[in-house]
């Protein structure tokens, strides 16, 4: 398994009973594409030149969804940010992690008795997989804990400078707290927009 594939996993364990707490898609997946990025890293597929992410000789994995993201990296300079990458790459991307888990079979779809009118939802079977994650965030392993962090899972908090020894794991997790932010400041940008706008619309 990879680090996108444990965040998620983790994401669905730890709020399947409380739903108020699930991250918005869009975190999530500014985290999984900086997930993608440190697995790369770990396997020198890549390595950083300041903030910019440059490519090796070295592509394929044994992943397919990190092979899809070193597949689109930028190979000649200049090179893409990491923050431009965690935009561009992370667009939808936790819609197409969940698809693929789901046609691994490590997720199913479970519709309510009482609620045929609503959609299925998708829960974790029980798999490797999933073991493989739990463990993962019980041993509080510090690139899981502050990917979960920098969206608001769990309880367990990072600080700007994640403990971490390797200085571009610390870049790309400190550029995934900056892009959530940046993301959550739109979120209320716009919701104050949209309130302006109604009152407007009653004389206030």
């Amino acid at each position: 398994m990879t680090t996108p594939r444990d965040l998620l996993i983790t994401a669905m364990d730890l709020t399947a009973s409380r739903p108020a707490e699930q991250p918005e898609q869009g975190d999530l997946s500014l985290a999984l594409a900086g997930a993608e990025l440190i697995d790369l890293l770990e396997a020198r597929a890549i390595t950083l030149d300041g903030d910019h992410i440059v490519p090796s000789d070295r592509r394929a994995t044994a992943d397919r969804g990190l092979d899809e993201a070193a597949s689109s990296l930028a190979r000649q300079p200049p090179y893409e940010s990491v923050g431009d990458w965690l935009w561009r790459r992370g667009r939808g991307l936790s819609a197409a992690y969940l698809a693929a888990l789901e046609a691994e079979g490590r997720l199913t779809r479970q519709r309510r008795p009482w609620m045929i009118f609503q959609p299925a939802r998708l829960v974790l079977v029980d798999s490797p997989a999933r073991r493989q994650a739990a463990n993962r965030w019980a041993s509080e392993e510090p690139v899981l804990t502050a990917l979960a962090a920098a969206v608001g899972i769990g309880d367990k908090q990072t600080g700007e400078s994640p403990s971490v020894a390797d200085d571009a794991v610390a870049a790309v997790l400190a550029a995934v707290h900056d892009a959530v932010r940046s993301l959550e400041a739109e979120r209320q940008r716009r919701a104050l927009d949209e309130a302006a706008f109604d009152n407007i619309w009653r004389g206030e």
